[in-house]
């Protein structure tokens, strides 16, 4: 009986371990794809659990931008699926492709800073902290409670009407 020595990193691969540069960045890319896959239905599931009327929604994600399309059925869900969408972690930013079935004016957006609150935000776009309700409200049903807001989350400010 005798021993034989051989160079382990050379030769043929049969358990699978040896793979080239393009072998494994091809794998990396694959599982790439299919992790933004999943969170493009996460989200999309996320959107129809929250009742967000949209037809024919779509979101595709690529690295950190997420791209968005649909009928929505108004401005404000529009504007709801898009932040949906870009307060997601992971998502830095958002293409709109949307269309919207029942057009009204754009609300303006407003990122939430350390030691905002609904009221003191209220009062810099109203001029009333007492206003604070009409932008929880605007923001349901991706907020739940008025003194849950996080800094980096973005919010709809809606014009006030009359």
């Amino acid at each position: 009986m005798s021993l034989f020595s051989f160079i382990k990193t050379a030769g043929a691969s049969i358990f699978g371990g040896k793979k080239s540069e393009a072998e494994k960045a091809a794998e990396v890319n694959a599982a790439e794809l299919k992790a933004e896959a999943a969170a493009a239905a996460r989200l999309e599931e996320t959107i129809t659990d929250l009742q967000l009327d949209v037809e024919n929604l779509k979101v595709h994600i690529d690295d950190d931008r997420a791209t968005i399309s649909g009928m929505a059925h108004d401005q404000a869900t529009k504007e709801k699926v898009v932040l949906v969408v870009g307060n997601s972690e992971g998502i830095a930013s958002v293409e709109d492709l949307m269309t919207v079935e029942h057009t009204e004016p754009e609300a303006q957006f407003h990122t939430v800073v350390g030691g905002d609150s609904l009221s003191k935000i209220a009062k810099k776009y109203y001029g009333d902290a007492m206003k604070y309700p009409k932008i929880f409200e605007a923001n349901k049903p991706m907020l739940t409670d008025p003194d849950k807001i996080y800094p980096g989350q973005v919010l709809r400010i809606p014009h006030l009407e009359g």
